[in-house]
């Protein structure tokens, strides 16, 4: 006997659950536009007559029925969920086991797979993604799923949900996201060598997933990235920009990074996030820089240059003045975003403002950014667009900070939202309140694909260790997994972060048919408290309830 439920796409889903610990969801609500999401349990309840397996095939009928895109969610091996003394009660586990978090094309020509002796009575999970188009007719219609049997083609269940159309249309993403793409784990774990062909389609492959999931903005590597590398070790050169050095003097190429720009237009990437100047954790050495040198292609720069010595100022003159001349050449000079350094800490604060004097007057009229935490970077003058951790973040929004972005890594574990593994879906989902609520312009964080352990020493399986060789978290590193074509494979954590973006979207149209004040209030009457980075959702059902207020409140003014 089969046995089905749709529920909410915030639930998490394990092997030793079943059908009745969830609560069913009958009524959603979406603007023109959006997209959302839910999931369909399926159990198998056998009888010693039926047979052991079944393939089903599903058949979605209703308005919205053409816009449905179904995924598999399959359960991954996790053996680092948890920092052991750093983590709260509001974890869904803490232990090693089977967590659900990879969605999968579903198998054998779009088929459900059910009935494995082995989980009888356990749910398979499927995903449901429905892209409300732009000019979808307003008003409550049924989506109705039918589970058909492959051999005989006999109906064996059905389950149904309604769906409600707002006549608005969601507003576009005003939030920057970015979200570190890096093309050395492409390169690497796709074998093929960097810049072919192979590795170009790879990496637009992702970069186009990347899009779908809300990032705007990409980490262009004019050099290669200075990122959680091992102090004299190097990653494989990923370099964008080609260098030739004649005597004293420094000449440029631009071809790869007019490919790489091409490729971010193609897929709509608006922002380009210029790889950091300088190395992480204090900004005191230069990235890997490689060059042409009297015919012989050498590294010219790494972790043995001095930051602040005069072969390295000269070049990086040069560079500057030379990349903006190309930019503002072809009109793209405004979308670029600079870094100094990555994460440096107080103690750090006047190497990091020695590198930052370098290159900040050539860069008067463009953002330098980077994520730091301490307040004092920001109170002296030294960063003007800092991007704080979300566990600090408050004394940055207590001093008015203006334009002021935000960045969660593995370090943010206890109270604040994350997308660990391990976490609900629903704390995930309320980094989107939270940013509307405190006008943040911009979320980075670190880890779309890295797919390497701890500095980047070795290479890793993301089907089997999430968090880089009990490093950081599982959930951490990447969001994204490696599929076989060279495409990338969306988890539950991208598409619930996806949600969170358009929640924030809905609250802009919301606040332009009442007032900022009037949409916070109603946010926190749902939440029966202060809204704050670390007040996050506390189940499912609170977090819909947010979003299901923004919802009913545009419609009534509409």
């Amino acid at each position: 006997m089969l046995k089905t439920k749709i529920i909410s796409s915030l639930e998490k889903v394990f092997s030793d659950q079943r059908i009745e610990d969830f609560d069913r969801l009958s009524y959603i609500s979406a603007l023109k536009g959006e997209l959302i999401r839910m999931q369909l349990l399926v159990a198998y309840e056998n009888k010693y007559d039926e047979p052991k397996r079944r393939r089903l095939t599903p058949k979605i009928s209703g308005t919205l029925s053409e816009y449905v895109t179904l995924y598999k969610v399959s359960d991954i091996p996790v053996s680092y969920p948890a920092e052991k003394f750093f983590h709260d009660e509001q974890y869904l586990r803490t232990t090693p086991g089977l967590y659900p978090d990879l969605l999968e094309p579903l198998r054998y020509g779009g088929k459900i797979v059910i009935g494995n002796p082995a989980t009888e009575n356990v749910p398979t999970s499927v995903w449901l993604e429905i892209s409300v188009p732009a000019d979808a007719k307003c008003g409550t219609n049924s989506l109705d799923i039918t589970l058909y049997e492959e051999e005989s083609g006999k109906a064996l269940a059905s389950d149904s949900v309604n769906i409600e159309v707002i006549d608005a249309s969601l507003p576009e993403q005003r939030l920057i996201f970015t979200q570190w793409l890096y093309c050395d784990c492409l390169a690497e774990y796709y074998n093929v060598p960097v810049w072919s062909d192979r590795h170009w389609e790879i990496i637009e492959n992702f970069a186009r997933t990347a899009k779908k999931t809300g990032i705007n903005m990409l980490l262009t590597p004019v050099f290669t990235p200075p990122l959680d590398t091992k102090i004299g070790g190097e990653r494989l050169t990923t370099q964008l920009v080609g260098v030739k050095k004649t005597g004293r003097r420094y000449t440029f190429d631009y071809k790869l990074l007019d490919r790489w720009i091409a490729m971010c237009d193609r897929v709509g990437i608006k922002y380009f996030e210029i790889s950091h100047f300088f190395t992480q954790w204090g900004a005191t050495h230069a990235p890997k820089i490689m060059a042409t040198v009297d015919g012989e292609y050498k590294r010219i720069f790494g972790w043995d240059t001095d930051a602040h010595g005069e072969e390295y100022k000269k070049f990086l003159h040069s560079f500057i003045k030379s990349f903006l001349n190309y930019m503002k050449k072809r009109g793209d000079d405004h979308r670029c975003y600079f870094h100094v350094s990555d994460e440096p800490s107080k103690e750090q604060l006047e190497d990091y403002k020695r590198s930052k004097k370098i290159v900040e007057g050539l860069l008067k009229n463009y953002v330098i950014m980077d994520a730091l935490s301490s307040y004092e970077f920001y109170k002296k003058g030294v960063v003007k667009t800092p991007i704080p951790a979300s566990d600090h973040i408050q004394s940055f929004i207590d001093g008015g900070v203006k334009g002021l972005w935000a960045y969660y890594c593995g370090g943010q574990r206890v109270k604040v939202s994350n997308r660990f593994i391990a976490m609900p879906s629903w704390r995930n989902r309320s980094i989107g309140m939270q940013m509307y609520k405190y006008d943040i312009v911009g979320f980075l964080h670190w880890g779309f694909n890295f797919y390497k352990n701890e500095h980047s020493v070795d290479c890793i399986n993301p089907y089997v260790e999430q968090g880089g060789d009990a490093w950081v978290s599982a959930g951490d590193a990447f969001s994204v997994y490696p599929a076989r074509d060279g495409s990338a494979l969306e988890s539950l954590r991208t598409m619930v972060f996806h949600d969170a973006i358009e929640d924030i979207s809905a609250m802009r149209l919301c606040e332009s048919l009442y007032s900022k004040e009037e949409v916070v209030a109603a946010i926190e009457e749902e939440l029966g408290c202060e809204l704050t980075f670390d007040r996050c959702a506390h189940s499912a059902d609170e977090m819909l309830r947010v979003r299901e207020r923004i919802n009913s409140m545009i419609k009534a003014r509409i």
